[in-house]
């Protein structure tokens, strides 16, 4: 796994869809080296009939689709659940509130056809905005005051770390209101290891940036982690310089 220096993740918000006839229910709910001070709790296993990592066919592509449409990004509309998949789905459980799992539970086939949208963090912060919510481990980016994309993050593991290059610190995100000012594209080589395509709002040093691990807890140094697959395209639905970013 690649080591990225800080990472800082946002995720766009849009209105909700209708439910999908696909989603509609009859009723109710049928790291790295450095320590991380929070994990995730072991995930229980999925039911049977749980849609999951590795599974194919009909219904994950009508999962695929209704994360799509609720403007998660579940990669290619393929009916093949792989990491892509899987990361929307941590996105849409912790946008819903729900307890995040791996697989798709009861409650969130129920929160597809019922879903929330997600809600601003900062009601007056602009039409065009980027919100990272620490809490809930969430970037949703706005455009017009309409969610364009949501994306599971991972931000700051709270741990003590110091640098190859000397000096050391706690691994926090910086909570605030910034904006983006600069992109660097590819592979980005810094003191703690590496970022792809990273979009900086502090200097050149905190940035919402791809990795290769951006799992359920906050793990990076300091930045907001997103997918790879998103940090692909994320730099071009953003400006840069100037875009606002809201860190709660």
């Amino acid at each position: 796994m690649r080591r990225l220096w800080m990472s800082l993740l946002l995720v766009p918000v849009i209105g909700v869809a209708a439910p999908a006839a696909a989603w509609a229910a009859p009723g109710a709910p049928a790291a790295r080296s450095a320590p991380v001070a929070r994990s995730a709790p072991a995930a229980p296993a999925a039911p049977t009939q749980a849609l999951q990592p590795g599974m194919k066919g009909s219904s994950v592509k009508a999962l695929q689709r209704r994360l799509a449409a609720l403007k998660y990004y579940p990669g290619s509309i393929d009916g093949k659940f792989g990491t892509s998949t899987l990361e929307a789905v941590w996105a849409f459980y912790e946008v819903q509130g729900l307890p995040v799992h791996s697989y798709v539970s009861a409650a969130m086939k129920w929160r597809l056809a019922h879903p929330k949208a997600p809600r601003p963090l900062v009601r007056h912060g602009g039409a065009n905005r980027i919100e990272v919510s620490l809490s809930r481990e969430t970037l949703v980016l706005w455009r017009n005051n309409k969610v364009q994309l949501i994306s599971h993050v991972s931000t700051g593991g709270h741990y003590s770390y110091c640098s190859p290059g000397g000096g050391c610190g706690v691994a926090i995100t910086p909570t605030g209101n910034f904006r983006t000012n600069v992109f660097m594209r590819g592979w980005v080589h810094v003191p703690l290891g590496e970022m792809y395509n990273p979009v900086f709002f502090i200097g050149t040093a905190f940035a919402i940036h791809g990795d290769t691990d951006v799992p359920l807890a906050p793990v990076s140094h300091g930045c907001v982690r997103i997918p790879m697959d998103i940090a692909a395209f994320f730099h071009k639905l953003v400006r840069v310089p100037g875009e606002p970013v809201y860190i709660r």
